[in-house]
Parts: C-alpha cells; sequence; structure tokens
C-alpha cells in the first residue's frame, strides 16, 4: 500500500448509525468449556454472564482465542495475553512466537537485528551460551531453530559455543531426551572439526531445573544459575549423552524432573560455567518458563536467591519475554510490527477513547492493543487509566483484585459523555487461575461478572453498545486431564491442577440498547477468532473496517 493512496478515513457503514458509545469488555482467562467442578466459571455464580449467553442465540457467540488465529504456529499452542490483545487491536493476523522466529531465521533477518549484533560483539574473545529446552515439541523451542542458530552463529565469527540443556519429557515423550542429545553432540562435533570450541556444558530437567513460571519456586531457577553460571552442580560427567543416561536409569527419573549436571574436563573442572564478557542466549520463545531467568541474568536489584557471582555478560532473550517490563532489553526476533490497529483508525476518525485497567493487565488494553506501541495516539482523544495492583501477594489472597475499581472508573467514563469507546480489561479469572486456588479463582470470575454488570447498567442509562469478549482461556479448566479428558492423579490420588492457560474458544456478546435491532452475528463465519472482533467493533462505531481487516462478525438484517 503506497502512502500516497492510504488514507486514514474510514468509510461508513451504510446501516450502522455512529454516535453510540461502545463498551469493549475484555475478560481475561475467560474460555468457555464443559460445566464441572474444575470449571471456576461454571462454578461460581455468574448471573451477568449467563444472561449474556442464555439471552438472545444471534448476539452471543464463541471465538477462536489459540494457535493460528493468533498468530501462533499450530493449533497445540495456547493463547496468551500479548497476542490475545494484539489479535483484538490490529484486526488482523500477526505472525507471533515460533512463527516470528521462524521466519527471521529463514531470511537471515535475525542476524541484521540489534539483538544479534549486540552478543556478536563478544564472540571474538568471549564464550557464547545458549540455554533452553533441547526438544522438538514446538511448545516452549525446536531443535531446529537450535540448529539454524548454531549455523548462524558458526559463519559469523563464533569462536566458544557453550550449550546449556534442558531436558523436555512434557512436550514430547519421556525418554527422547537421550535422542536429542545425540542429535546436538554430532551438530557440536562438526562444528569443532571447523576448529570452533563447542560443547554442551551443562543440564537438567525442565521441571526442576530453570523453567519455573509465575515465580512459583525460584529454587528451580537457583538449581539451573549454580550449573549454568557457577559451574555447581551434584552431578558431574565428562559428557552429556553419559549424564542423561546414568541419570534416567536412577528410580523413578524421567526427563521432565533430572537432577542439575555439569560437564568437566579431565581434571574435573566445569567446562563452561558463564564469564565475564561472555553473550548468553536463552532459546525458548514462549516467555512464561523464561521471565525468571531472564530476572535473574539481567536485574541488578535481585533478591529471590543468591546469586553469587553476577557475571557482567551480553544477554538477550529469543524474543522479548516481557513487553510491559521490557524484559529482556535485548532480544534476536522483534516483536511483529504492527501497524494500522483498530484504535489508531478509530481515533483518526474522532472516536474518543478511554482505557483502563490495573497494572498487571494494563499494557494489555493500551501498549499491546495497539500493536506494541506505548502512548497516545492523540492525547486530546483519549484517556489511559492505571490502577495499581496489589503489591507483594500472590493473587488469590485477594482474588477480587480491583476489578470494582476498573468497573467504577469506566462506569464513570461513560456516564460522563466524554468518550465513544471506553475498553476495560478485568484480570481476576487469568491472574488468580494462574495460582491454581480453585476456591480464590470461583470468588475471582464472580468478581469479574460484577464488575461487567456495573458497566452494562452505565451503558444501558446512556443508551450505548457492549461488546463483551475475553483474549483466551483458562478458569474455565483447573485440572489437568489425560487423552480420554478424565483428570490425571498425582502418586498419592490427587487431581493435578492446570495452572496455564487453555485451548478452548472465548465468548462474544454483543448488546445494549444502542444496538440496531437487526444486528446479529454472521452465520457464515464459523471459525471466527479474536481478530474478527476489531472489524466488528469498528461497525458498531459507524464505520466499515479496512479492506485488509479479518471480517466483521455482524451483519444487519431488516426487521
Amino acid at each position: 500500500m503506497g502512502s500516497s493512496e492510504f488514507s486514514w478515513k474510514l468509510a461508513d457503514h451504510p446501516k450502522l448509525p455512529k454516535g453510540k458509545q461502545v463498551a469493549v469488555v475484555v475478560l481475561d482467562g475467560w474460555g468457555e468449556a464443559i460445566p464441572n467442578e474444575y470449571n471456576c466459571i461454571h462454578t461460581a455464580e455468574t448471573p451477568t454472564m449467563d444472561s449474556l449467553k442464555h439471552g438472545a442465540p444471534n448476539r452471543w457467540r464463541l471465538v477462536k482465542a489459540h494457535g493460528t488465529a493468533v498468530g501462533l504456529p499450530s493449533d497445540d499452542d495456547m493463547g496468551n495475553s500479548e497476542v490475545g490483545h494484539n489479535a483484538l487491536g490490529a484486526g488482523r493476523i500477526f505472525a507471533q512466537g515460533a512463527k516470528l522466529v521462524d521466519g527471521a531465521l529463514a531470511t537471515g533477518k535475525i542476524y541484521e537485528e540489534p539483538g544479534f549484533k549486540y552478543i556478536q560483539e563478544c564472540f571474538e574473545t568471549g564464550t557464547l551460551h545458549l540455554i533452553g529446552l533441547l526438544s522438538d515439541g514446538g511448545v516452549h523451542s525446536r531443535l531446529d531453530q537450535l540448529q539454524l542458530l548454531l549455523k548462524g552463529v558458526s559463519e559469523r565469527g563464533v569462536k566458544r559455543i557453550r550449550v546449556h540443556i534442558l531436558t523436555d519429557g512434557r512436550d514430547v515423550l519421556d525418554g527422547s531426551s537421550v535422542g536429542f542429545v545425540e542429535t546436538l553432540e554430532k551438530d557440536l562435533a562438526d562444528l569443532r572439526a571447523k576448529g570452533i570450541d563447542a560443547k554442551i556444558a551443562s543440564g537438567g530437567g525442565r521441571m526442576y531445573v530453570t523453567m519455573d513460571r509465575y515465580e512459583n519456586d525460584w529454587n528451580v531457577v537457583k538449581r539451573g544459575w549454580d550449573a549454568q553460571v557457577l559451574g555447581e552442580a551434584p552431578y558431574k560427567f565428562t559428557n552429556a549423552l553419559e549424564a542423561v543416561k546414568k541419570l534416567r536409569a536412577e528410580p523413578k527419573a524421567n526427563d521432565q524432573y533430572l537432577p542439575p549436571f555439569v560437564i568437566v574436563d579431565e581434571n574435573g573442572k566445569p567446562v563452561g560455567p558463564i564469564v565475564d564478557g561472555d553473550a548468553v542466549v536463552t532459546l525458548n520463545f514462549r516467555a512464561d518458563r523464561m521471565v525468571m531467568l531472564a530476572k535473574a541474568l539481567e536485574y541488578e536489584n535481585f533478591d529471590k536467591f543468591d546469586r553469587v557471582r553476577v557475571p557482567k555478560i551480553h544477554y538477550a532473550g529469543m524474543l522479548e519475554y516481557d513487553g510491559e517490563l521490557k524484559l529482556p532489553s535485548h532480544y534476536l526476533v522483534s516483536p511483529p510490527e504492527i501497524e494500522r490497529t483498530s484504535g489508531e483508525y478509530l481515533v483518526k476518525n474522532g472516536i474518543r477513547t478511554f482505557a483502563c485497567s490495573e497494572t498487571v493487565k494494563f499494557g494489555h488494553v493500551t501498549f499491546f492493543w495497539n500493536g506494541n506501541r506505548s502512548g497516545y495516539f492523540n492525547e486530546e482523544l483519549e484517556k489511559y487509566v492505571e490502577i495499581p495492583s496489589d503489591s507483594g501477594i500472590t493473587f488469590n489472597e485477594q482474588p477480587k483484585m480491583k476489578a470494582l475499581e476498573i468497573a467504577e472508573k469506566a462506569r464513570d467514563a461513560i456516564l460522563s459523555k466524554k468518550f465513544d469507546q471506553v475498553r476495560v480489561n478485568l484480570p481476576n479469572s487469568d491472574m488468580v487461575g494462574h495460582t491454581g486456588d480453585i476456591k480464590a479463582t470461583i470468588v475471582a470470575c464472580k468478581a469479574a461478572d460484577e464488575a461487567v454488570k456495573m458497566i452494562l447498567d452505565a451503558i444501558e442509562q446512556v443508551g450505548g453498545i457492549y461488546v463483551v469478549t475475553a483474549d483466551h482461556g483458562n478458569a474455565e479448566d483447573m485440572v489437568k486431564r489425560d487423552k480420554s479428558g478424565k483428570p490425571l492423579l498425582d502418586k498419592n490420588g490427587n487431581i493435578q491442577i492446570l495452572t496455564s492457560h487453555t485451548l478452548q474458544p472465548v465468548p462474544l456478546a454483543i448488546g445494549g440498547p444502542g444496538l440496531s435491532p437487526g444486528v446479529r452475528f454472521r452465520s457464515d463465519v464459523p471459525t471466527g477468532g479474536l481478530a474478527n472482533v476489531a472489524a466488528t467493533v469498528m461497525n458498531l462505531h459507524g464505520f466499515e473496517a479496512p479492506s485488509d481487516y479479518e471480517t466483521t462478525l455482524i451483519e444487519v438484517v431488516d426487521n
């Protein structure tokens, strides 16, 4: 699209009027699943959402919030808040996660990025350390990406490489670690034949070493730090294949929980601790199990465990793992460049916008919604309000979080009539769902439902329109399941709690007194996803969406 032909002006919708206030409510982590005792949304008292679901059948539907619908490589990839809000705001599907990395490696763009140039500064005199999950599972990392990166750095001046492996057995079969190590060892031997000093330096199982998430157990990260950085571990071996085979032979051993080990030379010295002047890359493209290590590698003020020695390194993630924390500050592959978001279009067409959430999700209704872009498009037409999240507690201790305060701010913004769009994120079902506390998550879902009611009541008063949706699933299924769908039990017979997002679809409901009587969901877009919501919202503001946006989900029939 040449700049000369491009216009920000949106065409008027042929049948829908302008001037209606539209409230866009995103329930974070609110999916749709079979009702049962582990479905906190079903168990909780949620009369408002229930009334939307059981109201007009052509004004409530499900949309996809995971996998290809949000730019991830396959439909086995669960959605998350960042990609979900990117899609909701952008109205188109952009490559995310692994797909983004694949593209950057295939084109060689990765080697032109500032992140690569930053680690390359250490190639002449330092060691390049690669830390990540050794697997082809495709959920957190992929072996072929590591292989391409090894080839790329070997052609660009690296002298020494040390790989710190984490064995999988969760996204791939238990025991497959042996084959992956054999493959990697062969690749490293080929590099050594070319004069590059390349070796495996340490390892351990993903659930016991490095890959904890949501600050659940910092000891997991510490065990990794001790092996990777300090070169200290309870087990020492002279080669990694022997290490994995021997540790797997122990009673009850499996890939996920292999203890940490370091590889040592013939004198018993570790072959690859991380020291001053080295470069470190964390290979995983999925963020949730890399954020804690990124903090340990990057933060000067860090009190989660004694790091003993903090080497001065150049550290880059495969991707930016947390867009809010800007962590890590260097990464090999930049976030997708999302331009012409729905928010920018609407503001440029005079739509006055209010956005609000609490700290943990404030960036999602602003930064991620606006295509990974900070700040306002037009300060005169926009107001963004952040309510501080409770700090220093886990969210199950205060499961109502700030839902009521967010709803009050939204209500006041609607009743003030100063805004055409009021957009909020209610984080409860996601943030409390991540704690795995079922009782607290039920309280969280009820609080979110009450917040929705307050916003819908305000829309009723001003004759406006509401759009209620979610960014991905979480609270609707809180138990791990076997292939047949039955809850998985641990060795003591207790259910295994699921704290992650899910692959479930999410609701999308429209309504309110300002909605023209003939508006209903179309039946010819059965596979609609989050990216379709933007065009839908634009229509409700009285505009046609740009031609390259994912199609709207609504039509207007003459009554």
